[in-house]
């Protein structure tokens, strides 16, 4: 039996699994990462969680994969701008593979999630899927014939800053109108709150004990579920925006399956009946002669790990 690590890599933690070659999670641990660790320490953390998780599960790995934030190129194993670290050009696959003596392999996160899903989770029967991530921001990965599609230098994929309005909201990356300042949490929540505000006797007023801080992605649709006006209206505006994006990647690439990710996918077929619907609608080519599925991911927070793996599963 071959054994494998897959490796989470994020701006707070690094989450690690141990897998064998049929994908079965035998460990899992993860270690706190920051930037102020720098590269060097981050790296040197990284391998000191694959060697513990070796020994807890008194395996030997043939080789780590990881999913990293920013632009990856994969075929070169560099982290090539990530902007939260401050890093640029860095060797993250080499470094690493030099202190673990195994290859190492490096994909964008949501690349590694999109994958992640497609070989183990809901997407697993389809040949060509899209993953949609549904948080602070909308990440995005696309599977086409069964592997990760990157774009040049893995720079591509990113659906989050395709833009649904011109001159729209301004968005963290220069631009107006993207797609995440519509449909991400953060997006949800700002337009809950907008809600409520203008709407005083709004059941969502309540859920939140009055503290508009409180306001979470979850708030619009509990409200919407005993049928307040005005928190029917957000979801309705929401479902909106997302289905329009999703339209976009559709008509672009005309996947097996849409999975859907990320805190607002908790929501289940709250969220997903009526996106469903709203997109069957629009199609440019309809489900009965094109068959689509819209659901939601199976693997949650551990898809990443689960698809760092599966960049290095033989």
């Amino acid at each position: 039996m071959k054994y494998y690590a897959g490796i989470d890599f994020g701006g707070m933690s690094a989450k690690a699994g141990i897998f064998d070659e049929n994908g079965k999670l035998l460990a899992k641990d993860s270690v706190k990462t920051s930037k102020e660790d720098g590269y060097v320490v981050t790296v040197v953390k990284m391998a000191q969680l694959v060697r513990s998780m070796e020994e807890a599960a008194k395996v030997r790995v043939k080789a780590v994969g990881i999913g990293a934030p920013g632009v990856i190129d994969g075929e070169g194993g560099l982290v090539v701008h990530w902007s939260n670290y401050n890093w640029e050009d860095k060797p993250l696959a080499k470094d690493l593979s030099e202190k673990l003596g195994v290859p190492v392999k490096l994909t964008n996160d949501a690349n590694a999630a999109a994958l992640g899903e497609a070989t183990f989770g809901a997407g697993k029967n389809y040949r060509d899927s899209i993953f949609i991530t549904l948080g602070t921001g909308v990440g995005s990965g696309i599977i086409l014939n069964g592997k990760v599609f990157e774009g040049s230098h893995g720079a591509g994929a990113e659906a989050g800053h395709m833009v649904l309005e011109v001159g729209g909201i301004p968005c963290a990356c220069g631009r107006r109108g993207c797609f995440e300042q519509y449909a991400s949490a953060s997006a949800l929540i700002r337009d809950t709150k907008r809600a409520m505000f203008e709407n005083r006797e709004s059941l969502m007023w309540t859920l939140v004990g009055g503290d508009p801080e409180k306001v979470d992605g979850k708030t619009a649709f509990t409200a919407a579920r005993e049928r307040d006006a005005a928190a029917q209206k957000v979801v309705k505006n929401y479902v909106m925006y997302l289905g329009e994006g999703i339209l976009n990647l559709i008509n672009i690439f005309r996947p097996q399956a849409i999975i859907i990710g990320g805190g607002v996918s908790n929501e289940g077929e709250t969220l997903l009946q009526p996106l469903r619907k709203y997109v069957s609608e629009r199609l440019y080519v309809d489900c009965e002669r094109v068959p689509l599925t819209i659901n939601r991911a199976a693997l949650g927070s551990d898809a990443g790990m689960y698809g760092a793996c599966a960049l290095v599963i033989a």
